[in-house]
Order: C-alpha cells, then structure tokens, then sequence
C-alpha cells in the first residue's frame, strides 16, 4: 500500500462532505496497512490526531467556517516519502500539493467535490457571473496539472473542468459500519433528548448553505401532517430560522455529533433534499445506508444518488409543489422504500470506494504518462 500525501483546505473541525470522505479514507486506508498523512487548514478548536498537519491560516472573510491556509509542505510529509499526492480542493493547499508532486517528481491526483464556481454568490451577488467563469477557468488550469481527476458520481464527471487529464468515477462510500439502522429504543431516546414530537418525521441535516435551498424544505412540508427536524449549521441557517420561527411543526437540533447520526436518521420517515448542485449528495447515502428513503431534486449527482421508486423520489428542482407531492409519496410508501434502501447497503459501502482508490494510485505510479504540463 502506498503513502499517499493528502492536501485539503478543507478539514476538521469544519463538518462538510469532503472533511468527512477525507477522513474516513484515510482511516480506512491505514487499516488496509497504507499511510495517508493529511496537510490541511489549522485551527485552534482542533486537535489534531497522528499524522495530521495542520499549517497556519486565516478565516476566509466571504464564508463563514472555511478557513485560508499557508500553501506550505510541513516537513513531516517530506519526510514521509509519500508515493502519490492527492489534492482534495484546489486553493492554497491544493497548490501546495502540486508544488510537491512538481519538486518530487510525483503523480498528482486531484479530487472534485464542489465546483468552486456555485460559491461565486458568497463574495459577490453583482460579480458572481465573472467570478463564476474565472473559477471555472482556474479549476480548469488546476485539473490540467493532475495525472488523473477523481469524482464521486457520473454527473460530477460530466461537469468536471478536467483540462483532458483522465477523470475516475469514485463513490466517496459510506461507513456501513457506523451508518445502519438504530434500535427502537435509541430512536426514542433521541427524540425525548431533543424533544422531538411524536409522529412522522421529514429531516435533512448537514451544511445550512444557501445552494442547498433548504427554504424550498420549509414551504413544501407546510400542510404535511409531520415535524419537520433540521439538524447541521451554516450561513443559511439563521435565515432558515426566522422563516420557521411561527411555527411548531419545525425543531433545528443544531450541529449533530457524528455518532448521533444514525439514529437520526433511523428516526426520519424521509430525508428531503432540495439541493440541485451535488456532486453526490453524501448524506443522502447515509441515509439510505439507514434504511429512510431520499426525497431528492432531481439534477446533477442526486439524479443518480437517488433510485426513483427505489431508494426514494425525485422531484424536478425548485418544484416546491413536486416536492410537496414526493415527500407525501415517500412517507405512504416509506415501508417498502426502507427495504429497498436497505437491501443496497453494500453496494454503499466505503471499503468498494477504496479498492477503487487503490486501483487509480497504482495507474498512475505505474504509468509511463505522466503529464509534462506542470
């Protein structure tokens, strides 16, 4: 198993997808005897665990929780001797990593999580449009230097600015381990601890951004004979809780611990997902690991993410009323939906991701095609 140096500007404690596939990769790696030490922002609510580096950095003043680390290469992972670089984001540490693949002559892989461009709004309402082209042009640039581009889902790959580097469909998998149906018991333990009504449940939980549209949640679950619960934080949130603040059918449980979230969502009779910009949509996956249908927008990787009829209901993006209508589907048909969700749990599950992985590191440690463009 080889070394691989993980760059990030994105990491814990900041709670998002990539800090969490990061995370676990690395876990998972290390099981299987590799070494992944990671090279991300620092920060001082967190500690970091064996073979985490972080560097010194600055709040980012447009985006609350994200954080503009040094682009330096600690020593410790030039001392590593590491065998490939992977770069999950493509900012300051992305162009640390680069600049180490350069100096050491070694293959570079790049992640695509997030297109850099769908948070142009968070700088500038007036310039996202120039803001958006020149992000796309500049991941462009960034993909281009990398000997193979990895994405979660077939509709990340089709969007990917790849520059011509060969791109690789790797589902960022799911702890099956952790994510699986909680006892009865500790459902109703989570919803006396949160006071949480009796009845049927409509949740979502993870990052309160604006492109996730959670306000669309809010309009199309009035009328619904359920609670709708909310759990996560971001730069939307306050916004989403003056909207919701007459009524009672609405409970935000704020940032959740990781280890309460199966039981979450084992508590959901569906997990509704308005958001049209995933590059996978990860939380949809734990959910569905869970065994709660997905009620989900119908665009980029939720398209695929989530099985219409199967694993939950799409919904055509914005359509408030079609997501009224697939949330009341979804919860009359959520016994089936719960089978069929939890009938494809292997097929979820991290440790595919990894063999995966492991086949893209030795590709490009063992091709004779190495870009020459950097």
């Amino acid at each position: 198993m080889q070394t691989v140096a993980v760059f990030t500007d994105t990491y814990l404690p900041t709670v998002n997808g990539v800090t969490y596939t990061i995370e676990t990769w690395r876990d998972y790696w290390c099981a299987r005897g590799g070494r992944m030490p990671v090279v991300y922002p620092g920060s001082d609510g967190y500690r970091p665990a064996p073979d985490e580096h972080p560097v010194s950095s600055l709040p980012f003043p447009f985006y609350p929780g994200f954080r503009l680390g040094r682009p330096r290469i600690p020593s410790a992972i030039s001392e590593a001797d590491p065998d490939v670089v992977h770069t999950h984001t493509p900012f300051a540490l992305g162009l640390a990593g680069r600049r180490l693949a350069t100096r050491a002559d070694l293959p570079l892989v790049a992640s695509y999580h997030t297109p850099a461009s769908e948070y142009a709004e968070y700088i500038s309402d007036h310039l996202s449009g120039p803001l958006r082209r020149i992000a796309e042009r500049y991941e462009r640039w960034f993909f281009r230097q990398a000997d193979a581009v990895v994405v979660p889902s077939r509709a990340a790959a089709a969007q990917v600015p790849d520059g011509g580097t060969p791109v690789h469909v790797v589902s960022n998998g799911v702890d099956t381990d952790l994510f699986q149906p909680s006892s009865e018991a500790a459902v109703a333990a989570f919803r006396d601890r949160h006071d949480i009504p009796e009845g049927p449940l409509v949740g979502y939980t993870g990052r309160h951004g604006h492109e996730k549209r959670l306000e669309e949640l809010l309009t199309a679950t009035r009328g619904i004979e359920a609670t709708l619960v909310v759990g996560g934080d971001g730069p939307a949130r306050s916004e989403l809780e003056r909207a919701a603040a007459a009524r009672d059918d609405v409970v935000f449980l704020g940032f959740l611990d990781r280890s309460e979230l199966p039981t979450f969502y084992t508590a959901l009779d569906a997990f509704g997902f308005p958001s049209p910009v995933e590059t996978q949509g990860l939380v949809a996956l734990e959910a569905i690991a869970c065994g709660t249908p997905v009620v989900a927008a119908d665009g980029a990787a939720l398209s695929e993410t989530v099985v219409d009829g199967e694993t939950g209901y799409h919904f055509e993006p914005g359509n408030v009323d079609g997501l009224t209508a697939a949330i009341r589907r979804a919860l009359a048909d959520r016994q089936r939906l719960s089978e069929r969700c939890l009938s494809r749990r292997d097929a979820l599950s991290v440790e595919r991701s990894i063999d995966a992985l492991e086949n893209v590191y030795d590709t490009v440690v063992n091709s004779d095609a190495r870009r020459l463009v950097r």
